[in-house]
């Protein structure tokens, strides 16, 4: 799996290659950002082909070492089950992700859409006094329970990735 990092979020992490790399998932890659929200660093993730988003709040240094490894993989999984994937299909995920490798070969239109999320996001964080005070969890799947558009086409971000975790 490849995940394309944002300038911000590639001088985070280790390993980041400067050319575009070539896909191998069956799934597709994804989009991360690193922004501040409530003087936090938050990253949030993006699915290429679905929109489905993820967002993880607090992070620290230690943990930017492991994200490709196992927080991005928690948090997928944790909103698959969440979103009633059956568990033989979260392990087929989990299979079919592969190593995490990272570039900063970005598109537009992908990070347009995280840039819409993160707005719908900052307007829920009046919600609660600190940023750390919001369940990823809950966050990501609210998150993923709105219309979309891809290059002019409407979908819902939850619905398409189960549509596309079924089809492995």
């Amino acid at each position: 799996m490849i995940l394309h990092c944002s300038k911000k979020l590639a001088a985070k992490l280790p390993g980041v290659a400067a050319a575009p790399l070539a896909e191998t998932s069956p799934l597709g890659s994804w989009h991360g950002h690193l922004f501040t929200l409530d003087r936090r660093q938050c990253v949030m993730f993006c699915h290429d082909a679905t929109r489905y988003v993820l967002f993880m709040p607090g992070l620290r240094k230690v943990q930017f070492a492991e994200l490709g490894s196992k927080w991005f993989r928690l948090l997928y999984t944790a909103t698959l089950a969440m979103s009633g994937c059956p568990d033989a299909q979260i392990r087929k995920v989990e299979l079919a992700l592969g190593p995490v490798r990272f570039d900063t070969a970005t598109d537009r239109s992908v990070q347009g859409s995280l840039r819409v999320a993160k707005q719908d996001l900052e307007a829920w964080v009046y919600e609660v006094s600190n940023v750390l005070d919001l369940d990823p969890l809950v966050v990501s799947c609210r998150l993923n329970e709105r219309p979309t558009t891809v290059y002019g086409k409407a979908l819902w971000p939850d619905r398409a990735m189960r549509e596309a975790v079924a089809g492995l």
